[in-house]
């Protein structure tokens, strides 16, 4: 399971109970860019050694958007990436995830969507966040990325909203970084945007690639392998480029960078919330370079909405993929990584604190479904 350090309210030992050998975390409390110590990596993995589990992954080493853009200081924070890595290294922690979304990491408009069984689930609606993109952070563009339908449509939307819910969605896409308390501000957001202004998906990819050229050496003479985490959601937004979006998007990035030490963190929630996205073919075809999992299932119609549905339901069907994961891992003659993501907040846990999506009874939920699915496979084949 992941873990976002000593302030998390699920605690390492809550972590252990649900059958746990292995945590995935990452130095939140260092800023993107900066190097992360042997001191401040080996205090973290004693931490977690003494709650009897394994630092198995790290979700995530941060890259700086100056690396996205690649302006201002970038050589130096591509050194700092590098000297992380060779520091991460000698911990013996194998696998290192990162993404390369602009500014924004996951965005969703409601974190609270209500399931008939009276749990939550995060929730992204796309007209409310065109709403949100038009009438509450007011992006100078806006308006012009949008077609007449769609901006009609939202303000419609927008109008019927109450001052309460024009807030929470507010607040809902502004939640900030995960493993983070603050959230993101609107003018920081206008300011960032307007940094990335003359760079389109073949600019950004250009700049992946090259970060790529730089920091894959490292990593391959450490023996780390790197993950990228795809888009979330899988297509543009505020005007952003996305490129870790469907199969092409990956082919591209392993073919640009062809090492082992270039691989894929495999979501099988952000990657199907995209009805173009074979699940199980990408397995079959870029299996070798999966090198982490994150299973999850989402439920997603045609106007592009989506919400995070039980693991075992959805829209990805989550046995003939895990059918996959298995035959690749007889195949590579390893395990693989793995963890429940994005859990339904549930029972007890619905008056408790958390970060959105990552209370500790839903991910133990899909845990145990996702535990007993992959057992009753592998008994089968």
């Amino acid at each position: 399971m992941r873990w976002f350090g000593p302030e998390d309210p699920v605690s390492l030992s809550d972590i252990r109970q649900s059958g746990c050998t292995g945590v995935v975390t990452a130095l939140h409390h260092i800023a993107p860019g900066e190097i992360w110590t042997k001191e401040e990596i080996t205090k973290r993995k004693k931490i977690i050694a003494g709650a009897g589990m394994d630092w198995a992954v790290i979700e995530s080493l941060p890259v700086h958007e100056d690396i996205k853009r690649r302006s201002g200081d970038y050589k130096k924070w591509i050194d700092h990436y590098k000297q992380s890595l060779r520091n991460i290294s000698q911990s013996g922690i194998p696998v290192v995830v990162y993404n390369f979304m602009p500014i924004l990491d996951w965005v969703r408009t409601d974190i609270a969507f209500p399931m008939p069984d009276k749990s939550v689930a995060l929730r992204f609606e796309r007209l409310a966040f065109i709403a949100f993109d038009l009438f509450l952070l007011k992006r100078p563009r806006a308006k012009q990325e949008y077609t007449d339908i769609e901006k009609q449509a939202a303000e419609l939307f927008f109008e019927s909203m109450t001052k309460q819910g024009k807030e929470l969605l507010y607040r809902n896409v502004l939640l900030g970084l995960p493993g983070t308390k603050e959230p993101f501000m609107e003018k920081h957001i206008l300011e960032a945007l307007k940094t990335y202004e003359g760079i389109d998906a073949v600019a950004l990819k250009q700049n992946l690639i090259h970060f790529l050229q730089e920091v894959v050496p490292v990593a391959e003479e450490a023996g780390i392998s790197l993950a990228i985490h795809p888009d979330d959601p899988p297509y543009p937004v505020l005007g952003l480029p996305r490129i870790v979006s469907t199969e092409k998007d990956l082919t591209e990035l392993l073919h640009g960078v062809p090492s082992p030490a270039n691989g894929l963190c495999f979501c099988t929630g952000s990657l199907g919330a995209r009805s173009d996205n074979d699940l199980v073919g990408i397995i079959q075809r870029l299996g070798d370079r999966v090198h982490f999992l994150h299973l999850r299932n989402t439920r997603r119609d045609h106007a592009g909405n989506f919400y995070e549905a039980d693991h075992l339901d959805g829209d990805t069907d989550m046995p003939a993929v895990v059918r996959e994961i298995i035959l690749l891992m007889w195949r590579k003659g390893k395990s693989l990584p793995m963890r429940p993501d994005h859990g339904h907040q549930m029972l007890d846990d619905m008056n408790k604190s958390t970060y959105p999506g990552y209370s500790a009874i839903g991910r133990l939920r899909g845990l145990a479904e996702l535990r007993g699915l992959e057992l009753g496979i592998n008994r089968s084949l």
